[in-house]
């Protein structure tokens, strides 16, 4: 209870230090299947809230599944919007960061960081819930939560990536993480990750992201795609969701029925 955020120093410490962590990504809003993936051991599971049914009451019941799993795993919440109260209230949850979606500009960046920093220096409010033991911890908390909640910007773009260096910049910005599917879309070249423009953008942030020292990631969206987005020089990776693996899972399993009786 309220200890998330200090279980989660080593893997603050190693995605600031651009080490190479891996996460999974969750869509499905039941403890048990987040309870499940966490027990794999990933460093990090992000929890969907843009492009997701979960409400915020199942985004603390997935936070609190996996700590439940009692691994290294720690949660971060991708929130629906760049909204300093939709950002407190996931923030007062207990994960150890929020990402951010279609971050365009420094201004919308510095507003992201200022949703997860305490008075006077940002515009969280302050509340005795969950992060901070429920009022048990709140000094404590308080104190430390400006420095070590993360703040996670996503450069999905094309305006994105014009402003990418400038992103990058920001104080108090984390990392950098790149949508692939929304950023494909906006270059007109949807779903073709191999065009030119698409590389071209995918370098230009990575390019941006070292040169700021500020570690970048993306998803990958199968077990082929480890490779290849890992490929992209990012420094940590996401994988699924976990909607994905079912599927793919599912499919193994049909195909090798199917494949024995054909």
């Amino acid at each position: 209870m309220g200890d998330d955020l200090s279980m989660g120093d080593d893997f603050t410490s190693r995605l600031r230090a651009c080490e190479p962590v891996a996460g999974c990504w969750i869509s499905i809003g039941h403890p048990a299947s987040a309870e499940l993936l966490a027990g794999v051991g990933y460093d990090f599971a992000v929890l969907d809230g843009e492009h997701t049914e979960m409400t915020l009451e199942a985004l603390a019941t997935v936070v609190r599944a996996v700590a439940a799993a009692g691994t290294d795993t720690v949660p971060i919440v991708r929130v629906a919007s760049n909204d300093p109260t939709e950002v407190k209230r996931v923030l007062d949850l207990g994960p150890v960061g929020v990402m951010v979606p279609s971050v365009e500009t420094a201004a919308e960046a510095e507003r992201a960081v200022d949703a997860c920093t305490y008075r006077p220096h940002g515009r969280r409010g302050v509340a005795g819930y969950r992060a901070a033991g429920y009022g048990a911890n709140l000094q404590e908390y308080v104190a430390s939560a400006s420095e070590e909640v993360l703040t996670i910007v996503q450069v999905e773009s094309e305006r994105g990536v014009e402003n990418v260096e400038k992103i990058a910049a920001v104080d108090g910005v984390d990392a950098l993480f790149i949508g692939p599917v929304d950023l494909s879309a906006s270059l007109d070249v949807f779903g073709d990750y191999d065009a030119d423009e698409m590389q071209d953008a995918v370098d230009r942030i990575v390019d941006a992201a070292d040169e700021a020292n500020t570690p970048v990631g993306t998803l990958a969206t199968s077990r082929a795609e480890v490779d290849v987005r890992d490929d992209w020089g990012v420094d940590f990776l996401a994988m699924g969701p976990d909607l994905a693996m079912l599927g793919e899972t599912a499919r193994d399993y049909l195909s090798t029925y199917r494949g024995r009786h054909e």
